[in-house]
């Protein structure tokens, strides 16, 4: 199994990946996904710059992303900062550091969403490829395993016959 990232067309500054591959295309919430499993992984990235802008002026906007990825099984924020950046605070913004770090720790709770501070840009698509091999690896073995419980003994169906069972009525 070797799944293939996708990533936004829209997506300005895209991130490197060393060990799968890619392709380009229009995803319906977030910057990379997977072929195949768009409507369960999605990752959204921000620099420092973009993530200054989604606490501050575009936090409707942002907010509303951010409930479209509460629908994602497997869904994380990945920032291209530490958390000694965020600190720091040695950006143009007005937006204090505490103002930051609070919108991100309710972004957390109020849309059970994960976050990573990369570091950079280059940690950044590291952690990113980890995480969507992960999350496509974690749906394989859950599709393998029930296939195989559906064409065993004792799952006692076929899948042809599994799917006539779930079409009659319909």
């Amino acid at each position: 199994m070797t799944p293939t990232i996708i990533i936004d067309t829209r997506e300005q500054n895209p991130l490197t990946f060393d060990n799968l591959p890619t392709t380009v295309g229009t995803l319906d919430a977030g910057d990379y996904s997977i072929v195949g499993l768009t409507h369960v992984v999605a990752v959204e990235r921000k620099s420092i710059d973009d993530l200054l802008a989604c606490v501050g002026r575009e936090r409707g906007r942002f907010k509303r992303e951010l409930q479209r990825l509460r629908a994602y099984r497997f869904r994380l924020l990945v920032i291209e900062g530490d958390a000694a950046d965020l600190e720091r605070g040695e950006w143009r913004s007005q937006l204090a550091p505490a103002h930051v770090l609070g919108s991100l720790a309710a972004w957390c709770a109020q849309y059970e969403l994960p976050v990573w501070l990369a570091g950079d840009h280059d940690a950044a698509g590291r952690f990113v490829e980890r995480f969507l091999y992960q999350a496509a690896r974690c749906v394989f073995t859950e599709y393998s395993a029930a296939s195989a419980f559906l064409t065993s003994s004792a799952g006692g169906l076929s899948l042809t016959t599994a799917e006539k069972e779930l079409t009659v009525g319909a």
